[in-house]
């Protein structure tokens, strides 16, 4: 069966989502802030949970119609083919957003909305109360300028959780992101990369993973594994194609920290990823890193001051870090950080800049890829 899917991303991830997608063989619709629609089926359903790197989750777009009121918004759900996914014993909890629309009360549009699935399904039912016992179908609203979109969720846990994190440092950076900067590094087998402040290793992690095209999903679970009219042979067949595709690759990657702590959560973090023989995970000051007579790319999450160190702090690791990375040229230099002032205090203005979000946090991928060397 033929149906829409939506995958959500960090605002600044549509483009890399959009070609995954294209790359699995589906066929966009449309993108928007946050989110690319295409077209797909129940294998769709799979392959996209299993294989999207950039996308935070998955749904089934049930539809799309206007709605500046309630009736209109409790018409508009009531009409959709809530039955041809949700059984009579199962459960549909109701969540959602609006934006820039006439509903702007969350609370009042979830009622709304919960009222209509319940009197959609009575009329093909023929029942009035539903228990709610059997599989969960997460029904998620999104309200954009008065238009209604209803959708259920297929991946349970958001898609950024791999499952091999399961500790992290004091800011951590989502995993989907990670692999967005990685891709935008440009990663090669001949070249090295470098996270001189790893953290908890998420950006050597990703950056293994795709360089040997390990799934990102590969080693987890989803709601819609427990949707019937999904085939368990579907899912066991997307999980058997990422673990038959995964390669045998020369890249490699340093991952230092300063924090000792850092240095064991990384290799933990990269053990289970299946990543840690790629991965060279040592303690070390990233004003004291050193370029091994080769080619190298860093790549790497500072502290903001937010979480992690003072303004202070933060600031002065910025200007020493700016001194000894170019020293370190002609290698190429990716930071993301929220700082707005970081080209100032680094002593360089980047070659490009992006803006991108870690969760909430607006941020800025500052990218050295010319001449890294003092102004």
């Amino acid at each position: 069966m033929k149906v829409q899917l939506v995958a959500t991303c960090l605002f600044g991830l549509e483009h890399l989502l959009g070609e995954e997608i294209e790359k699995l063989g589906y066929e966009r619709v449309s993108t928007i802030n946050g989110r690319v629609t295409f077209i797909g089926d129940e294998e769709a359903v799979a392959l996209s949970n299993v294989f999207l790197r950039y996308a935070e989750r998955v749904y089934i777009k049930l539809g799309s119609f206007r709605a500046t009121s309630f009736e209109e918004l409790f018409e508009g759900t009531r009409s959709l083919p809530w039955s041809e996914f949700i059984g009579r014993n199962d459960a549909f909890p109701v969540k959602g957003h609006s934006i820039k629309s006439q509903l702007y009360s969350i609370p009042d549009c979830q009622a709304i909305v919960k009222k209509a699935i319940v009197r959609s399904m009575s009329e093909v039912y023929g029942i009035s109360f539903f228990p709610e016992e059997g599989v969960k179908y997460q029904v998620e609203f999104f309200i954009l300028n008065d238009e209604a979109t209803l959708m259920i969720d297929t991946s349970g846990e958001p898609l950024h959780k791999r499952g091999y994190r399961r500790e992290a440092n004091a800011a951590p950076i989502r995993e989907t992101l990670a692999a967005a900067i990685v891709a935008t590094s440009r990663p090669r087998e001949d070249v090295l990369m470098w996270d001189p402040m790893c953290g908890s290793g998420t950006l050597a992690i990703e950056a293994a993973m795709q360089m040997r095209n390990i799934a990102p999903g590969m080693r987890r679970n989803f709601a819609a594994e427990k949707f019937p009219y999904i085939p368990h042979s579907v899912w066991r067949s997307a999980k058997e194609e990422a673990l038959e595709g995964i390669t045998d690759s020369s890249f490699e990657v340093y991952a230092s920290d300063i924090d000792e702590e850092c240095v064991k959560l990384t290799k933990d973090n990269a053990y289970r990823a299946g990543v840690l023989n790629s991965i060279k995970v040592f303690r070390q000051d990233a004003r004291r890193i050193f370029a091994p007579g080769r080619r190298g790319t860093i790549v790497t999450n500072p502290p903001y001051g937010e979480r992690i160190g003072t303004t202070e702090e933060v600031e002065r690791l910025y200007r020493d870090i700016g001194v000894h990375f170019r020293s370190l040229a002609p290698w190429q230099v990716y930071v993301i950080t929220s700082h707005e002032g970081f080209e100032r205090l680094y002593g360089k203005r980047a070659d490009k800049v992006k803006k991108l979000y870690n969760g909430m946090i607006p941020c800025y991928l500052y990218q050295f890829f010319k001449n890294n060397k003092p102004q």
